[in-house]
């Protein structure tokens, strides 16, 4: 089983869901990961909106997606990540599921409101509205986290 660090278990998982796991050996983990990623990608056409969105072509992005299927991608896509964090971090290490779970959350509600969001007349579109969402949810969960962690050595 191969040790790693909490950022290059990260970093793996956001090159794609379950590769940490595989590396450290936790492969029925990995592949459950993997193929979840695979089902959900697939289904909701995700690769095709990320190329008409890079592309510029937003509207095709929206028409082309399945927000259903999509909606389960942000949850399983930063649990994958939390874990491989979590794997790799030392024990007494406290609440830093924490920013993973927050930013599960408002990416999903990034995704659900992004056919109504338009920004300085820029209409985000499902791919870039939940990306940018990511960073209210990085900073609300990392406050809450440093809050939860001052509150428990003051006492």
């Amino acid at each position: 089983m191969k040790k790693m660090s909490k950022l290059e278990a990260v970093l793996w998982n956001i090159a794609f869901p379950g590769f940490s796991q595989l590396l450290m050996g936790h492969y029925i983990k990995g592949v459950l990961f993997v193929v979840l990623e695979f089902v959900m990608n697939v289904n909701s056409r995700f690769n095709q909106a990320i190329m008409y969105s890079f592309l510029g072509e937003i509207e095709k992005a929206e028409a082309v997606i399945d927000y259903q299927w999509l909606m389960f991608y942000p949850c399983v896509y930063l649990f994958s990540m939390w874990d491989g964090y979590r794997s790799a971090m030392p024990a007494d290490e406290k609440y830093s599921f924490l920013p993973f779970v927050f930013c599960a959350y408002f990416v999903t509600v990034g995704l659900m409101v992004s056919p109504k969001v338009t920004i300085f007349q820029i209409h985000p579109g499902p791919v870039f509205l939940p990306m940018l969402f990511l960073i209210p949810g990085l900073l609300i969960g990392f406050f809450i986290k440093y809050l939860l962690a001052a509150k428990l050595h003051t006492k």
